[in-house]
């Protein structure tokens, strides 16, 4: 099977999803769904350490990412300044994944099962922490308060009243995607260094790096203190963006960031680590404006009936995106295999 029908497969059923509510979504819808992704950008990366980088089946970011906003809003309501809430919120998070890979390396228990016990033990650990099931932040500062009113006025004086609807979007793309900017060429960085090539040697061959004299259960502990800690990172940043932070705010995050490391890299096909970050952040953006234009779609039936995609759908289509890309990517690992066997 050639390697570009799985784009071909999947660029199709994105754009069945995204062609028949072009026309019938506002600007602001759009926008929103981009400030959303970049949200989010930071999930697609956890998710791309776990699973790509360290091999390792990691579902606590469903439980690292409502500890990041229940940290945050906690702050927030108590006084503290919004900016001390991010790094808080990441250290929570990096706590949480080494949790779990204590768990899973120092009692010998499986990844998935290790990670679903800490991911249950949040559960009750963010309802502790918040006090209550929800939080709101609508009335509190946060870390867009400073920014809002001066960008307002400049966006008014530069566009006119048309453009001050937009403005509490744009505000967030422009931080966050400055944000996110920023941490992804940090973290490029960090994985061209010593340590960040060991820590990719050792989801790729870990006899060989244990070979090497490196702790592997070192490495596991560190890569998953990282890719949590972004989780947290992100629910902190994403609780500031929507005004508030719910207890049930993580749940089914582990299939969003698959479907965003799953289209980046089948649609991108990225070759380096920088290009792998890059693609991982393009496809969250992509699936949440997929994501908007799904829950728009009107399509008419027989009999004047008229089929749209609910709320409680997003869920199983993207499931259904996720289950196709993985079925190509299985078949393309196949053929490889065959084809080097048939050359040995």
């Amino acid at each position: 099977m050639p390697r570009w029908v799985g784009t071909v497969v999947i660029l199709g059923f994105l754009a069945l999803l995204i062609i028949p509510s072009i026309r019938t979504l506002s600007f602001n819808v759009w926008f929103g769904s981009l400030a959303t992704g970049l949200s989010f950008a930071f999930v697609a990366l956890g998710v791309y350490i776990s699973f790509r980088i360290l091999d390792f089946p990691d579902l606590t970011i469903d439980g690292s990412f409502p500890l990041g906003a229940a940290i945050a809003a906690t702050m927030i309501v108590a006084g503290v300044n919004p900016y001390l809430t991010l790094p808080a919120a990441f250290l929570a998070g990096a706590l949480a994944g080494m949790v779990t890979a204590r768990i899973a390396t120092g009692l010998g228990i499986h990844s998935l099962l290790a990670s679903i016990l800490t991911t249950t033990a949040l559960i009750s650990i963010n309802l502790r922490i918040m006090g209550r099931s929800n939080i709101p932040l609508l009335n509190e500062d946060t870390i867009f308060t400073p920014f809002a009113a001066p960008f307002r006025e400049w966006l008014e004086s530069w566009g006119g009243e048309t453009l001050l609807h937009l403005a509490n979007n744009l505000l967030v793309i422009l931080l966050v995607g400055a944000l996110v900017v920023i941490v992804k060429l940090l973290f490029d960085w960090l994985m061209r260094t010593e340590w960040g090539l060991s820590l990719r040697a050792t989801g790729d061959n870990p006899q060989m790096i244990r070979a090497l004299g490196t702790d592997t259960n070192k490495m596991i502990l560190l890569g998953l203190a990282l890719s949590n800690g972004l989780v947290g990172l992100s629910g902190a940043i994403f609780a500031q963006y929507q005004g508030f932070a719910d207890v049930g705010m993580g749940v089914g995050l582990i299939i969003a960031g698959l479907a965003a490391v799953i289209v980046g890299q089948t649609l991108f096909r990225p070759k380096g680590i920088g290009a792998a970050t890059t693609a991982v952040i393009l496809g969250m953006i992509l699936y949440r404006i997929v994501i908007a234009a799904a829950l728009n779609i009107k399509i008419p039936l027989p009999g004047g009936d008229v089929f749209r995609i609910g709320a409680q759908d997003v869920k199983l289509a993207t499931a259904v995106l996720v289950l196709i890309a993985l079925w190509f990517t299985q078949m393309q690992k196949k053929k490889r295999k065959s084809q080097n066997h048939v050359t040995h």
